[in-house]
């Protein structure tokens, strides 16, 4: 199921790049899009029909966002990353200490090494 919903998500982002791409520019910053009509739909027609679009697709895309967060938080319910290590730790002895510890020190040490 998720991963279904992960796919229609996929084709969903590839489309509304696809659509937005597509879309006359307005302000004009790349010197391209526009033109004049000549075509079966008017330039008006064209844009409120590219408009409904982009916005069916991207309700649509944060429909699949959403839904994939909840089947994500489902799958995770109660979990962390921090819990998924701690089995790890809890297997080695109390009284090993870690690889990676340092040893202890006591509080008068300097924070620097000696020089040698």
């Amino acid at each position: 199921m998720e991963n279904v919903i992960l796919i229609i998500h996929l084709l969903l982002a590839l489309a509304l790049i696809g659509i937005v791409l597509m879309q006359r520019s307005e302000g004009g910053g790349l010197g391209i899009g526009g033109g004049g009509g000549g075509g079966m739909m008017s330039a008006r027609g064209a844009a409120t029909a590219l408009s409904k679009a982009t916005w069916m697709l991207a309700g649509a895309f944060i429909l699949t966002s959403i839904t994939l967060t909840i089947l994500a938080a489902e799958k995770s319910a109660g979990s962390s990353v921090v819990d998924r290590l701690a089995p790890a730790a809890q297997d080695q002895q109390a009284d090993e200490p870690l690889p990676f510890a340092l040893p202890p020190s006591d509080s008068t040490a300097p924070l620097t090494p000696k020089a040698e």
